[in-house]
């Protein structure tokens, strides 16, 4: 509640131009948009709830759900669908039980498909927090999973 606060206090005299921004550096901050966050935006900025719900889902990179650490994104444009992201996704949902959109029991993992990530010319194209992986199968997916989980099992 507290790191709400303070990230409006921020934005003086804010008005409605200032949601996108506000509603960033709560993400960035909490690494998810909170109900409790997106009310507390609403009535600084005096825009209704059920507003800023519609335009946050608007944009793919807002998230109500935290994500997992180590967190997957999958390319789904017309590159990465052609070269056979689809089974790259199948295999991220055998191997973790998950789907877009969710993470795993355990917290360790997070999926999203995401529209582009303009790496064309590599698909199909993984990153996990950021780091890319290109012309991924379905068994190189498994084996980035592990990789994955074995570096956190060192930790």
């Amino acid at each position: 509640m507290e790191t709400i606060d303070k990230i409006l206090d921020r934005y003086p005299n804010a008005g409605k131009d200032a949601l996108i921004p506000i509603l960033q550096d709560i993400q960035n901050e909490l690494n998810y948009l909170t109900e409790e966050a997106i009310v507390k935006t609403g009535r600084y900025l005096q825009i209704p709830t059920s507003r800023i719900y519609s335009i946050a889902t608007f944009y793919d990179q807002f998230r109500f759900a935290p994500q997992g650490k180590k967190h997957i994104r999958i390319c789904r444009g017309t590159a990465c669908h052609v070269m056979g992201s689809q089974a790259v996704i199948n295999e991220v949902g055998k191997q973790l039980s998950i789907e877009h959109g969710q993470t795993a029991k355990n917290g360790l993992f997070s999926l999203e498909v995401v529209h582009c990530v303009g790496a064309c010319s590599l698909a199909p194209v993984v990153a996990v927090n950021g780091e890319f992986h290109d012309k991924v199968t379905p068994e190189k997916m498994r084996r980035i999973i592990e990789t994955y989980r074995s570096q956190e099992e060192r930790l």
